[in-house]
């Protein structure tokens, strides 16, 4: 019993964990080649404007990602092999150092194209169009659809015989399951947003991944 509660409570802790820090799942876009980070650097290069990239980094690592910009500047000059190479460079420098100022691991730029699930795009559609609602929407509904499927678990559970103590104990189970639901609802719901992860540098502004 006290084994299905912790599976079930387990499932559910990742479950948060996956909707309050969507940058450190596995299809988190700031290290994808279609990312905003990697978009950002491509105009850089092509422009030569350092500015474009340096809101994604912490005023820290600036003197690094200045350096890195610089031969790379030069380096893509001398041929197209050159340029190609030294491009993925520097993708991967300013990927890898944004992503440290947000206390996440660097694991290599993904490809473009991947499966973002909804709530990325949803996010990132609404910035640009200037309209929450359809994020709004798609969070409700999905909160929705859990607080529901999870209450209605428990009443199916609810009406047990008192001497069944088996009965009993997967009402228990359901119950614990639906409170610590609800409740962490309520607690991600209130918790002010100030960073994905908790090693981010105190008064540094959160960078959107």
């Amino acid at each position: 019993m006290k084994k299905n509660i912790f599976t079930s409570l387990t499932i559910l802790t990742i479950l948060f964990m996956i909707v309050l820090f969507e940058s450190n799942k596995v299809f988190a876009h700031c290290d994808g080649m279609d990312g905003p980070v990697v978009t950002a650097a491509k105009k850089a290069l092509e422009t030569g404007n350092i500015n474009l990239i340096l809101i994604w980094v912490q005023k820290k690592d600036e003197g690094e990602i200045k350096k890195a910009f610089q031969k790379t500047l030069a380096v893509r000059k001398l041929n197209p092999e050159a340029k190609e190479l030294a491009d993925m460079y520097f993708f991967e420098t300013l990927v890898r150092i944004h992503r440290a100022g947000e206390g996440a691991p660097y694991t290599g730029l993904k490809p473009a194209g991947r499966d973002l699930g909804p709530a990325i795009p949803a996010a990132d559609k609404a910035i640009v169009d200037g309209k929450i609602e359809p994020v709004i929407k798609l969070l409700t509904d999905k909160m929705r659809d859990g607080i529901n499927e999870y209450f209605k678990h428990v009443m199916a559970k609810k009406n047990f015989k008192k001497d069944d103590v088996e009965a009993g104990r997967k009402y228990i189970e359901a119950y614990v399951i639906f409170i610590h639901y609800v409740e962490g609802l309520y607690e991600a719901a209130k918790e002010a947003a100030h960073g994905h992860y908790p090693e981010h540098e105190e008064g540094e502004p959160h960078k959107h991944k």
